[in-house]
């Protein structure tokens, strides 16, 4: 590109943007071993401290593109390399500037420029290599793909295109380049089954498995032994083999045809930008780089001016900065943490013994009635060890240290010099507070008594305790090790030291930590049990149980209800319910089915299906034989007008605005982004839905059943 098209591509982007932290293109020379010349090799620094990775901006784009083009100009230079600063290669665009983008014109400039400075890369005439130091994502590990070789250091945390958890496409290149690399089977995955699935990641060693990159190094000395790899290359000693891509029509008409069929059967048509994603894929088998670039810019375009990309940086701001300095913190010095115990040994307790032994380091001691019990707990954790350890998720060494720091007593003496100690016993709230009161006897005074409680009231559980001002709620969501989400549940009398540890600890262990002050339920609980009662109470009004569950699908959330029924299990959904009933009759009913359920043992509805594969995706869902006379039981005595699912849904939705606007009145939570963050990372909600509170701005209902919108107007488009 010369300086007039740039200048002219510039000179479209809007004025109103933030001002840029300008990632810099730094180049100097480095002599290549083996006689094999000079490189040229450009570092991208932002300048900002390591929180904060390498994006670009108008201005670092352009800086990219005239280091570039200075270092292929120079006859003595035999390669060009590009990594990046400690901790980051790049993270793409600088996506929070996105949303002051005001017309459609302007997206399609910001499109066009990264082609531009990227395509002087790929179609370079000396080879360019990509150094991937650390993360890369979006528009990061499309630069990469642009080069002509690429190595990747072992410990590179996330690599990966979750743009379509955005609203967005790969935009510079990646819906074109990644499948005619690696295959369209294994692109896919990377660009839209992982954005789907929790917008999962790659590490190092999964980057080299997938023939993204050339070669892998540690990253003790990866820059050096990247340089030595690359003299390799140049001076011909090393040749790079790449498997080879099959673009036969059958085949890769094949499996978009198929991942087509799993993102309609997850999101039901409401991620538009996985249709966009397919569709481009699709061409790439046939398509030259200029009509495949041609096609993402207009996708790109449209997609930067869509409500879904407006939700999505909503989204993200929530996930990127809300949840990474959560409100409430006090000032107040956390206390250290250096024994934790667990009481009850069960399910939700070995998970949680595992979190605090891996991320804390620290020795954990779990408690449970009798010997049997705490042999059960420690060879539940040893086994939960042993698989991670065959999935290659943890070193064998890793793996040692961990059986070593957790140990089991039918004792509460054994906890007599813990610092914390969490209660994860029977949802009864008397063995709670009996828990409590006994603990109170053998622990130090300053010692944090914690409840995992998912409904009950913290506050109650330590009503009768000598210091209630260090008992606090921490309530983690199953599994323990996926989801990221903690409410931090303050009472009345907890004090600032404990709080402040609390937090402390959420933040150890990796946890995404919101303050919610003791009220039934909290916060997810309370809102997904008010959509759950919803849809189970019109099944037991006749309703057919498929018609009900299936009512809410066109939201694209991760899983129907009954499907959040068998996750959270029976027993714990009717055990909320029936809390929550308690306190609010008039809202939260107790399901006939759900406590016929548990009283006969029956673990879900539907028949378990592999949700990864399209054809058991697409197929009619199919009862589970137990729970077949259940419905037939309820049916005799069910209403004869029973509701549509046309009814049912619009019944959910207003159920739920109603829901979170008395959390709201009540203060259960300050500010209305925490509900939003809450159901993101504990319910898993989707990223290009921008929460729940602007999806029911968007619709309409909130205005309807509240009389005004949960956010003000621009609130889930711009950064704040």
């Amino acid at each position: 590109m010369n300086d007039s098209e740039q200048t002219a591509t510039a000179a479209q982007l809007p004025a109103g943007m933030p001002p840029e932290v300008v990632t810099h293109a730094l180049a100097h020379d480095v002599t290549l071993p083996h006689g094999a010349g000079t490189m040229v090799l450009i570092t991208l620094d932002n300048g900002a401290d390591h929180h904060r990775p390498n994006s670009f901006g108008q201005t670092g784009l352009t800086e990219l593109d005239a280091a570039v083009a200075a270092a292929l100009g120079r006859d003595d230079v035999a390669a060009v390399g590009v990594t990046g600063k400690p901790y980051s290669f790049c993270a793409g665009a600088d996506v929070t500037a996105m949303p002051y983008l005001t017309d459609r014109d302007q997206a399609l400039a910001i499109a066009r420029l990264g082609h531009r400075v990227y395509s002087r890369i790929s179609t370079a005439d000396k080879p360019v290599f990509a150094f991937v130091n650390a993360l890369a994502l979006g528009g990061g590990l499309e630069l990469a793909l642009h080069c002509h070789y690429r190595t990747v250091a072992t410990d590179a945390p996330a690599v990966g295109l979750p743009e379509v958890s955005l609203g967005l496409v790969p935009g510079w290149g990646g819906t074109y380049l990644l499948p005619n690399l690696i295959g369209v089977e294994r692109a896919l995955t990377v660009m839209l089954a992982n954005p789907l699935q929790n917008n999962r990641l790659l590490k190092g060693p999964q980057v080299l498995e997938l023939g993204i990159a050339d070669a892998a190094f540690e990253p003790g000395d990866f820059l050096e032994r990247s340089l030595e790899w690359a003299a390799r290359v140049v001076s011909g000693a090393v040749t790079v083999e790449r498997a080879p891509v099959d673009r036969g029509p059958v085949t890769w008409g094949g499996v978009v045809g198929g991942a087509r069929a799993l993102l309609a059967a997850r999101t039901h048509g409401a991620c538009v930008a996985g249709e966009r994603l397919l569709d481009l894929v699709e061409s790439a088998r046939t398509a030259d780089p200029v009509t495949a670039y041609a096609g993402e810019d207009d996708a790109l375009a449209d997609l930067l001016m869509s409500p879904q990309f407006r939700a999505g940086i909503y989204a993200f701001d929530l996930v990127q900065r809300r949840a990474k300095r959560p409100a409430g913190v006090p000032a107040a010095d956390p206390r250290p943490v250096g024994k934790v115990g667990v009481v009850g040994g069960g399910l939700m307790g070995r998970q949680l013994a595992l979190l605090f032994a891996r991320r804390l380091e620290v020795p954990v001691t779990v408690v449970d009635v009798d010997e049997a019990k705490v042999a059960e707990a420690l060879a539940g954790i040893e086994a939960d060890v042993r698989r991670t350890v065959e999935r290659k998720r943890m070193q064998p060494a890793t793996a040692q240290r961990l059986a070593a720091s957790i140990s089991g007593t039918t004792q509460l003496t054994g906890l007599a010099d813990a610092d914390l100690v969490i209660e994860a016993v029977v949802e009864r709230p008397e063995v709670k507070a009996s828990v409590f009161a006994d603990l109170e006897r053998h622990v130090r005074p300053e010692c944090l008594l914690v409840t995992n409680t998912s409904a009950l009231s913290v506050t109650e559980m330590g009503a009768s305790l000598e210091h209630p001002e260090r008992v606090v709620g921490l309530h983690f969501f199953n599994p323990v090790a996926v989801l990221p989400l903690v409410e931090v549940v303050r009472t009345e009398r907890t004090d600032e030291e404990t709080l402040a540890t609390a937090f402390a600890v959420a933040k150890a262990l990796r946890k995404s930590a919101v303050l919610v002050h003791d009220a039934p339920g909290f916060v997810v609980n309370r809102i997904l049990t008010r959509l759950m009662g919803a849809v189970l109470a019109p099944i037991d009004d006749g309703v057919d149980v498929s018609v009900a569950d299936s009512a809410l699908a066109d939201l694209g959330l991760p899983m129907s209800p009954l499907e959040l029924v068998e996750l959270v299990g029976p027993g714990v959904a009717l055990h909320v319910a029936e809390t929550l009933h308690e306190h609010w009759p008039d809202r939260f009913g107790v399901s006939r089915l759900l406590s016929a359920m548990v009283e006969h043992g029956v673990g879900g509805v539907w028949e378990q299906r592999d949700r990864n594969d399209p054809r058991a995706a697409l197929a009619p869902p199919r009862l589970r034989e137990d729970v077949q006379p259940l419905l037939t039981e309820i049916a005799r005595t069910a209403s004869a007008d029973a509701p549509s699912a046309a009814d049912i849904r619009a019944q959910a939705l207003d159920a739920v605005t109603d829901e979170i606007g008395r959390l709201l009145d009540e203060r259960v939570v300050e500010d209305v982004r925490d509900i939003d963050l809450c159901l993101i990372l504990g319910a898993g909600w989707p990223f290009w839905l921008g929460g729940i509170t602007p999806y029911l701005d968007r619709s309409g209902t909130s205005e309807r059943v509240r009389g005004h919108r949960f956010l003000p107007p621009g609130a889930a488009s711009l950064p704040r």
